[in-house]
């Protein structure tokens, strides 16, 4: 299904159910407004100029560092995000599964890294598939002599050759091998498959990991092992790839893996995904430690904004203490905390005012909000109230359409995902 066969639904001014779909121009030519409730509330937006701040900011620290950026696609599963990503500078687009793999290609995305492992028959054959176009450069993890074999008996089948990166982990952790005994045994395997598997680099997740102390350790160790590897001439990639770094502590990947020298030329790829709309939550708190403690950041003099948003109404006000929003689980991220109550609108205002600072959500149902007041506050049914996220990927992944509003919050743009 197509987004002018359903457009109409969530952002519908005026339409019945029975009238003619529109499509995302002739939506944006309707100049619908936020604030002349054009639209249907519940909704996500994204603020455009907080979209393109936080893009021009990243590559910015990217491009200081001299490293390469292949930003989590995960995150908003947004093909029209993924284009914008990479016209202002990343290298690739880096994915978790097969699915999102093929959705990024087609919408024009020829190269991807799938920070994962490729597990299963028909997962192999979606990404076989892909690879029949010369064009599309594919890379996935790899952390066992039972994946490899697997792979190579699929790849070898197929007459294809799959490039991966052996994938690094720690005790208690996620993926990766822990040890060099299993990665001396990994790399026969993947010797024995070498016509059919291409060893291209190393790569890890360091936010298995909390402590500053051992990330280092964790990303010194990738560095030794990338070392070892080009010693022994196992890459079949010149530059050999060192990737790593989730949204929390990309600076300290780009600081570790910027300095090395592994005697070898190397493309170090990072892989945030969450800086493009940032929240006011955990990604907050991680990008103020950034801010903190590494001195590129700091000296930018600017920080990631928070680029997306939800707005509800206010529906009841059943007791002096509380107020009932149109807004639930249905709708919003709730695993790292509830919405923020931050921007307050009144239908017929000039604009939309700072929310009392004591507002706060204290529960969520399915399709209901649980907002704290006190009594004699300045709230009504059919308020608007817009409120600020922790956690994006978990809100993109809730919404198939996201209108974007400029400053005056119009529409003008539409964001569709493919979860």
């Amino acid at each position: 299904m197509n987004m002018s066969e359903i457009i109409v639904g969530p952002l519908n001014k005026g339409l019945g159910a029975m009238d003619s779909p529109l499509s995302a121009p002739q939506i944006v030519d309707r100049r619908w407004n936020l604030l002349h409730e054009d639209l249907s509330l519940p909704t996500a937006v994204l603020y455009e100029e907080k979209l393109a701040h936080n893009m021009a900011w990243m590559q910015q620290f990217i491009q200081t560092y001299g490293v390469k950026f292949a930003p989590h696609g995960k995150t908003t599963m947004a093909p029209k995000l993924f284009a914008r990503q990479l016209e202002t500078g990343a290298w690739g687009i880096t994915l978790a599964t097969a699915h999102q793999t093929r959705v990024a290609y087609e919408h024009g995305v020829r190269r991807v890294l799938l920070a994962n492992q490729l597990v299963g028959k028909q997962n192999m054959e979606i990404v076989s598939r892909l690879l029949r176009d010369e064009n599309f450069e594919f890379y996935c993890l790899v952390d066992s002599t039972q994946l490899a074999e697997q792979l190579g008996e699929f790849f070898s089948a197929h007459h294809q050759r799959l490039n991966v990166l052996i994938e690094l982990g720690v005790d208690g952790g996620r993926t990766g091998i822990r040890n060099l005994q299993e990665l001396g045994a990994l790399l026969a395997e993947l010797h024995r498959w070498r016509d059919h598997i291409a060893l291209c680099g190393v790569e890890l997740y360091e936010g298995v990991l909390q402590d500053e102390t051992a990330i280092r350790e964790f990303l010194f160790r990738a560095v030794e092992v990338a070392a070892k590897l080009a010693s022994e001439n196992h890459f079949d990639r010149k530059p050999a790839i060192l990737s790593g770094a989730g949204s929390a502590w990309y600076d300290i990947v780009a600081e570790v893996f910027s300095a090395a020298d592994i005697g070898y030329p190397v493309d170090i790829v990072l892989r945030p995904g969450c800086y493009l709309t940032h929240d006011v939550g955990v990604y907050r708190l991680a990008q103020r430690q950034i801010q903190t403690r590494n001195p590129i950041a700091h000296k930018m003099r600017s920080c990631l904004l928070p680029a997306l948003q939800l707005w509800a109404y206010v529906q009841s006000i059943p007791e002096k203490d509380k107020a009932i929003l149109t807004l639930g689980k249905r709708d919003a991220a709730f695993d790292a905390g509830l919405p923020t109550p931050s921007m307050q609108y009144r239908p017929g205002e000039i604009a939309p005012h700072a929310c009392s600072r004591h507002w706060e959500l204290f529960r969520m149902m399915d399709q209901h909000a649980f907002m704290r007041i006190s009594e004699g506050d300045d709230v009504r049914v059919g308020d608007m109230i817009g409120l600020d996220i922790s956690h994006p990927c978990l809100t993109f992944d809730k919404w198939r359409y996201l209108p974007v509003l400029d400053s005056s919050y119009q529409v003008i743009d539409i964001v569709e995902t493919f979860f």
